[in-house]
């Protein structure tokens, strides 16, 4: 039994790729969850970079969906307004995920870009308002009306 668990815990994606996020990111501005909280109030657009899968979990109330992978290369787009506020998270400290996004939301001259590094676990258990989500619904990002 030892055995199986202990292979288990070394062929598991999960492990293979935990690493810590880097505390900043070059031209956004690191932010805690009593701060994430603010930009929620005020309006700001939150960006969970998170496969869709866990994102239907739970997020941040009003968050929109852009997996690192897949859908997020859709904000280098020229025809979004680079002043909208973006708040960009993943999960904790522990996915690099969301400071990559934040990297190339930066280079993509994107002027507000907030790095929420302790992510969707500290919003969660600061119980912040959270939505949960089916597998087809779809948030949609509207940066106009922002």
């Amino acid at each position: 039994m030892l055995r199986i668990l202990m292979l288990c815990l070394l062929v598991s994606p999960a492990w293979l790729n935990a690493a810590e996020a880097p505390v900043e990111v070059d031209g956004a501005m690191t932010i805690s969850v009593y701060q994430a909280k603010q930009l929620h109030d005020l309006g700001a657009v939150f960006v969970d970079v998170r496969p869709r899968r866990e994102w239907a979990w739970g997020h941040v109330e009003g968050a929109v969906n852009l997996d690192l992978a897949h859908e997020f290369s859709g904000l280098s787009r020229s025809d979004w307004p680079r002043s909208v506020p973006l708040v960009v998270y993943c999960d904790s400290e522990v996915c690099p995920a969301s400071a990559e996004a934040v990297r190339l939301a930066v280079e993509w001259g994107y002027q507000q870009v907030f790095y929420f590094r302790q992510g969707y676990f500290a919003w969660m258990l600061a119980d912040y308002p959270q939505q949960k989500a089916g597998l087809r619904e779809v948030a949609t990002l509207n940066a106009w009306a922002h």
